[in-house]
């Protein structure tokens, strides 16, 4: 009998804005390291934190970099959140403070450069 399919990862392609390398070094403060880079100037990059790979994508359309977001589940988001806070480079968006909300996810919010959200999150 086959064993039925089973998904593993998400590798979101996300809009990076005009200048992809000021986007790299956003996501080295979050943690993330280069893994892969294409073009001069850069076209497309890739980043990684633990299981986590996001595709950064030169795009400069501002609005579907605003209308995009994702979330990611951290174990140990206190600890992820003390971790941002530490640079003190205001990292954390004003409005997405560490809290627990009413759906069962105590989650804080982050905005990259190019206006993308990124949730990180963890059930409670």
């Amino acid at each position: 009998m086959d064993k039925p399919p089973t998904l593993k990862n998400l590798s979101p392609l996300i809009p990076a804005g005009k200048d992809v390398e000021k986007a790299i070094a956003f996501y080295n403060k979050l943690g993330f390291t280069t893994t892969h880079t294409e073009g001069k100037p850069l076209k497309m990059a890739i980043v990684e934190r633990d299981g986590i790979q996001i595709f950064l994508v030169q795009n400069d359309d501002r609005h579907l970099a605003e209308g995009t977001s994702f979330r990611i589940r951290v174990d140990g988001v206190e600890q992820l959140y003390e971790e941002f806070l530490a640079q003190g480079e205001n990292i954390i968006h004003p409005n997405g403070k560490l809290e627990t909300k009413p759906w069962g996810c105590k989650e804080f919010g982050v905005l990259d450069l190019a206006g993308v959200c990124i949730t990180f999150y963890d059930v409670v």
